[in-house]
């Protein structure tokens, strides 16, 4: 089952506020919501584009993965984030097809939303979130 859509663009950020200022306040978009992520230790805010989003990411732990990721690499550009159909599926076909992946089997969010990440030595340096979405 192929993708369906670009559900969002993540970048990291260690502070969301100044990050806004160009995100916001020079290019206009609006802030639909912010929400903390305890599981994924995150500060979120929400910046929808059409049909997409895009979303910056604040560790909240420098300890974490997101935390490791802005230590080492800085802000920017983190995560392409697909939505698909069948993310068990398409993790299926993947797996056959050698793809490395970081998340063996979906993880949930309290709202439903199922995903998982690709590693970014399969995917050409670029980390993939498959995203499904609760019906």
């Amino acid at each position: 089952m192929k993708p369906t859509r670009l559900h969002h663009l993540a970048l990291i950020t260690d502070d969301i506020d100044a990050a806004l200022t160009f995100w916001r306040d020079a290019l206009g978009l609006e802030v639909s919501h912010r929400q903390e992520n305890p599981t994924e230790q995150a500060e979120i805010a929400f910046l929808p584009v059409g049909e997409s989003e895009i979303e910056l990411v604040r560790p909240t732990a420098a300890d974490s993965g997101l935390g490791r990721y802005l230590a080492k690499r800085g802000a920017g550009m983190h995560h392409v984030c697909l939505q698909v159909p069948d993310i068990e599926a398409t993790l299926e076909r993947l797996k056959a097809q050698g793809v490395e992946l970081i998340t063996e089997a979906p993880r949930e969010r309290e709202d439903g939303t199922r995903y998982a990440f690709i590693h970014p030595r399969s995917a050409f340096g670029v980390l993939v979130e498959l995203y499904e979405l609760p019906a």
